[in-house]
């Protein structure tokens, strides 16, 4: 898949790593019993890491009703199950990592993984919440980890309200947790902006889609 890689001057490391989660995740309170975490730059290397995700994953092509037509999804897109291998060592680590870390609060480990690939601005994702599963009636956490270029990721209350937005790229991570898949929604909109391309790791626990 020919993509130009544009890397980022703020991501020069020679390794891959994952840094701290203590002291470095700032949690915003949401209404409605929600909330988010932001680690910006997580993992150190990352562009490496996008590299690799572009060509390793076996990203495919999906279709979807709208209304009286099927359209192409904006994006393309890859599952990972609970026993699935993942393709790359970094997310094992941050998977891993995760797990420990929200293990209090989640109860839970996170097990599966989905992928998003953005190509350029065009690609997006619509707004909704991840509702399949559990979420529907049940609090539970969400881990987005941004690999490539920087994208907004809107959020905002279903019951109407101010939206929020978070930039995320170049191994920065997100986590939505509380309500949030039940009361707010979430979205990446289209771009005119000249951007390359971005992809989006999200782990869940088991039984959240």
């Amino acid at each position: 898949m020919p993509l130009a890689v544009q890397d980022s001057l703020l991501d020069l490391a020679d390794d891959v790593r994952l840094g701290a989660l203590s002291g470095a995740v700032r949690r915003t309170p949401l209404a409605h019993g929600a909330w988010v975490d932001h680690r910006p730059g997580w993992v150190a290397g990352s562009d490496s890491v996008l590299d690799a995700l572009v060509r390793e994953i076996p990203w495919r092509h999906e279709r979807r009703r709208m209304y009286d037509r099927v359209v192409a999804v904006p994006r393309l897109i890859a599952w990972y199950a609970e026993s699935a291998p993942l393709p790359h060592p970094v997310l094992v680590d941050a998977r891993a990592c995760l797990s420990a870390y929200y293990r209090p609060e989640l109860g839970e480990p996170f097990t599966t993984a989905g992928c998003c690939l953005y190509r350029d601005g065009r690609d997006s994702v619509a707004w909704h919440g991840d509702t399949i599963g559990r979420a529907a009636t049940r609090d539970t956490m969400v881990a987005i980890v941004s690999f490539g270029s920087p994208r907004a990721l809107l959020l905002r209350p279903r019951s109407g309200g101010r939206s929020l937005s978070f930039r995320l790229g170049h191994g920065d991570l997100l986590v939505m947790g509380g309500s949030c898949q039940r009361t707010w929604e979430h979205a990446v909109p289209k771009t005119a902006a000249a951007v390359g391309p971005r992809v989006s790791i999200q782990f869940r626990p088991h039984g959240v889609a």
